[in-house]
């Protein structure tokens, strides 16, 4: 894909009211809402006037960046419009001065993502020697920029309570923003809606590159990839509307974080956030014999930055670890000891099965109301040449009930344990080349294994969805070049890799021969190693499903090269650029490809009549209500 967007006369100033007024509809028809430099910079800008509110043409401006030193320097043009764009976000000092007037120094100035920051110099006459200096407040409302957003500090940041340390949940409190609806993927991991947009239409951009999900099925749990911690954030920026062409990625919001950058300053912090059943209460509802779950998280890691060489060449890295480990008391229904000999003779007991009647099967296929199934003299009794061997060898396989004292229901309780793991750093390395160049590159690994417990057993699973092993794997790499050729000609280009691998991995995937042990014949020809396992068998909620759904695998490669030229002309501020991106991504996955099968108990029931019929004897008669297989294709897509 490639995009390219061209906005001429995006930014006038005049300094007298009746020019801008002159040539304000021409400006509106010829831009669009204004905007600073490529997505983690942004521009300072002002006019340079006496006392009188004359401007002053050539004055000497010069921004400094306070954390690293940088200077860069302009003139005020014959209006008085000093321009510096693009400019790194952070913490600056801007001063200007002109012969035969004092220095006015503005400080403690702080520059957010995309916010082009308006600073007015007022000079008075004086030496140039005389220097005065201006501690600047916090705008109170930005006039520069007409995007509809809100920037969220360091300090917010890590003043909000987060639960996981997941900041993207803040992007939830700005204005026009909501949760998702429903249960979706990615509704457990900060993903949201701006605007009445789908979550998966939200642009994620990660210092200045693509940071987003560019798959079918949201594998990873989200519409982003990286989420760094955030202690590593400098800040990030969420903009819901009337945000730059640059910007068109989608019809949803932009959120834009960034990481920090190592400064003159040693900086960095440690941490360990720790969660335990000894600090966990039991609910107010449970019963006396309750016991606290176990649920056991530790969140550690740190942040360093520093200078390698000072003024020059700067460090910022992070790593942070994840570790849960949770046991769930889960109860299932499995058959009772009568019912794997084919007697179903409890389900005459309404009270055991809780529906509070008698439930009666007839012979299999009969569907005749004179023709209970009857062995021996026995009602609900299948005799022993009607069994299938195979299905009752899989019967044999599930738990024995330990709960619920002799009912049909809930009556195996297991804890299924699942842990879920996770490491992810990120390095970045700033150089300041000389006043005309400045580069940094920032490479972001994380890698999430996941086990789930199995209700049923290492052979029966019973886990429905998902799989035994579940990992993510994705890496993020960018680099920038800014060149200022002049004070009023800036070039930036910028390099992005995202890349990820995403996978439900089923027990018994490395096992061909499981099926042929249990007598379920050979597993299909198309299969690969990694795609095999139990197929699934639904008995219609009598009893817990056994056997897996099968593989779902995803993976992408997103290439991106971003060039902004920046051209300061008179009192004009023009913006051109180009986005490109080469979108690669995988896929393999089927409902059905190791096979389903399905019992509904209509064998063993009377059409139309309640209470009758049992999906578990259907299953030992052999008589499906359907079944099911499908093939998993590789699909390979190129944007």
């Amino acid at each position: 894909m490639a995009k390219l967007f061209l906005r001429p006369s995006i930014t006038k100033r005049f300094s007298l009211p009746f020019l801008a007024s002159a040539v304000a509809a021409v400006v509106l028809l010829l831009t669009s809402a204004d905007s600073s430099a490529q997505t983690d910079q942004g521009a300072i800008t002002g006019v340079v006037q006496d006392s009188t509110g004359a401007v002053i043409p050539n004055a000497q401006v010069t921004a400094t960046n306070i954390d690293n030193g940088l200077a860069l320097e302009a003139k005020s043009n014959g209006s008085g419009v000093f321009v510096f764009s693009p400019l790194k976000i952070g913490n600056y000092t801007v001063s200007a001065a002109s012969a035969g007037f004092q220095t006015v120094s503005r400080q403690n100035l702080h520059l957010d993502i995309q916010q082009r920051l308006n600073v007015d110099f007022a000079l008075k006459a004086g030496a140039v020697a005389e220097t005065v200096k201006v501690d600047s407040a916090v705008p109170v409302l930005q006039t520069q920029d007409a995007a509809v957003g809100q920037v969220i500090s360091t300090k917010e940041i890590n003043d909000t309570p987060l639960n996981g340390r997941n900041w993207v949940y803040m992007a939830q409190l700005t204005n026009g923003v909501a949760p998702p609806l429903g249960n979706t993927r990615g509704s457990g991991s900060g993903d949201f809606v701006a605007n009445g947009q789908r979550a998966e239409q939200n642009n994620f951009i990660l210092d200045g590159v693509d940071n987003n999900t560019n798959l079918v099925d949201f594998l990873n749990g989200s519409s982003y990839i990286m989420r760094p911690p955030p202690d590593a954030l400098s800040e990030f920026s969420l903009q819901t509307s009337n945000f730059s062409a640059e910007f068109g990625h989608s019809a949803g919001a932009v959120l834009q974080a960034n990481i920090k950058s190592g400064t003159n300053q040693i900086h960095g912090d440690v941490w360990e956030y720790f969660r335990n059943t000894n600090l966990d209460a039991i609910n107010w509802n449970a019963g006396p014999d309750a016991v606290v779950p176990p649920y056991h998280q530790n969140q550690f890691g740190a942040t360093l930055g520093l200078p390698i060489w000072k003024n020059k060449l700067f460090y910022f890295g992070d790593m942070e670890v994840n570790r849960i480990s949770i046991s769930n008391p889960t109860a299932i229904n499995v058959p009772s000891a009568l019912e794997r000999q084919g007697d179903f003779s409890e389900l005459l007991n309404g009270d055991l099965t809780g529906v509070g009647a008698p439930t009666k099967l007839y012979e299999p296929n009969t569907a005749d109301p004179n023709q209970p199934l009857v062995c021996n003299g026995q009602q609900n009794v299948l005799c022993a040449n009607q069994i299938n061997s195979v299905a009752q060898k899989i019967l044999s396989l599930y738990p024995a009930p330990n709960a619920n004292n002799g009912k049909l229901y809930n009556n195996y309780l297991v804890n299924v344990g699942n842990s879920d793991n996770t490491i992810q750093w990120d390095q970045r390395l700033d150089w300041n080349i000389n006043a005309k160049d400045q580069s940094y590159a920032r490479y972001s690994y994380l890698h999430e294994i996941k086990t789930n417990g199995l209700p049923l057993g290492p052979v029966l699973d019973g886990s429905g969805y998902g799989g035994l092993y579940d990992t993510n794997l994705a890496m993020n790499f960018m680099g920038s070049e800014t060149h200022i050729f002049t004070p009023t000609l800036t070039n930036e280009l910028r390099f992005g890799y995202n890349w990820g691998v995403f996978n439900f991995q089923q027990p018994n995937a490395f096992n061909p021969a499981l099926t042929t042990s249990l007598g379920l014949g050979p597993q299909p020809s198309n299969l690969k190693p990694g795609q095999y396992g139990l197929p699934s068998g639904y008995v219609n909620g009598t009893i817990q499903q056994w056997g897996s759904v099968g593989i779902s695998r995803e993976s992408q490669n997103v290439y991106q090269i971003l060039d902004n030229v920046t051209r300061i002309w008179g009192n004009h501020s023009l913006k051109f650029g180009a986005s490109f991106q080469a979108i690669r991504f995988y896929y393999i996955y089927a409902p059905a490809d190791l096979g389903q099968y399905h019992w509904n108990g209509q064998y063993t029931g009377l059409v139309g009549v309640s209470n009758t019929g049992s999906a578990v004897a259907d299953m030992l008669v052999d008589q499906q209500n359907y079944a099911t297989i499908s093939v998993s294709p590789n699909v390979n897509d190129a944007q």
